[in-house]
């Protein structure tokens, strides 16, 4: 039986699974930033069976030449929950995704989009990442969303570039921009220069507190800020949470990334081990969803690399 037959008949039956078991899947909400131009706002939350690994922000850009999605989705099945909501804004095919990093939300709907037709873009640095992290992703995703992990096979992009690369598509201009690593050491954001929108990635969180991981780097992601802020995007739409301003998405990323350093290098220069290091003060930041859950673990994250600093 051919491949893509198997893969749909496991999507069926997952869908039909989570529709007898399970409460109904999470709404992706298309938010419009420009003339053609939408963000598709997922979960702030953890991954769940109901968001099938889409909790995050994509984005959507029309051409003459088909559709731009930006960011494939986080698992098969949610690559197609993805694919629903896109119907609802064009009925363009999605001809090109970008995949801006490496977690799994950034990529793992691959092949969905490509038994479809699309052209996958991705930095090659992104890609290395994704090659390195996949087995422990696939086995993250098993345990949180379970049966919608239907159907999901780790599929790379087709195109890649190293740290730059423009695009003429269907009468737009779109350029992938791969300044430094950040939450991910592939993070990439997309400029469109005319309208001057900024699809951050993961390079900006808002909302919501970031996470920074073992892969991250914080320094690197100020680097990856600065670059794209010099641009003076108009409107900024992050890789978690709603589209919003150049000057929130830096209140809300680049300053508690600047304090958390600060505050770090303060207690660090004082003697501080990592056990303490949960204490630091990252106070100002507490409005921010994810909170309770993330800053200690982003304590010690930063701890272990600027340690060595």
């Amino acid at each position: 039986m051919p491949n893509a037959l198997i893969r749909t008949y496991a999507s069926l039956a997952a869908v039909v699974a989570l529709a007898l078991t399970g409460p109904a899947l999470a709404d992706l909400q298309g938010v419009p930033v420009a003339d053609g131009i939408w963000a598709i706002v997922g979960d702030k939350g953890q991954r769940s069976p109901e968001n099938l690994g889409n909790n995050a922000t994509f984005g959507l850009v029309e051409t003459d030449e088909g559709a731009v999605l930006i960011d494939a989705g986080g698992s098969y099945l949610g690559a197609e929950q993805l694919h629903a909501a896109i119907r609802n804004l064009t009925d363009q095919p999605v001809t090109l995704v970008i995949d801006t990093g490496g977690q799994d939300h950034r990529w793992m709907g691959n092949g969905y989009w490509a038994e479809h037709g699309a052209r996958i873009l991705a930095a090659e640095a992104a890609v290395a990442d994704q090659q390195a992290r996949v087995s422990l992703q696939m086995t993250m995703l098993s345990q949180l969303i379970g049966e919608g992990l239907a159907g999901t096979e780790p599929v790379y992009a087709s195109e890649t570039f190293e740290d730059h690369m423009e695009l003429d598509i269907g009468g737009r201009t779109i350029e992938v921009f791969h300044a430094a690593p950040a939450h991910t050491p592939g993070d990439t954001f997309v400029w469109l220069p005319e309208d001057r929108v900024v699809f951050a990635g993961d390079i900006v969180f808002t909302e919501r507190l970031l996470g920074v991981l073992d892969v991250s780097s914080s320094a690197g992601w100020l680097e990856a800020f600065e670059a794209l802020a010099a641009l003076e995007p108009l409107h900024v739409v992050p890789g978690h949470g709603s589209p919003t301003t150049l000057e929130t998405a830096r209140a809300e990323t680049y300053d508690y990334l600047v304090n958390l350093r600060d505050e770090m290098r303060d207690y660090i220069d004082d003697g501080g081990d990592i056990i303490g290091s949960v204490e630091v003060d990252q106070s100002a930041f507490r409005h921010l969803e994810q909170f309770e859950a993330l800053a200690g673990r982003n304590a010690q994250a930063v701890f272990q690399e600027m340690e060595w600093e």
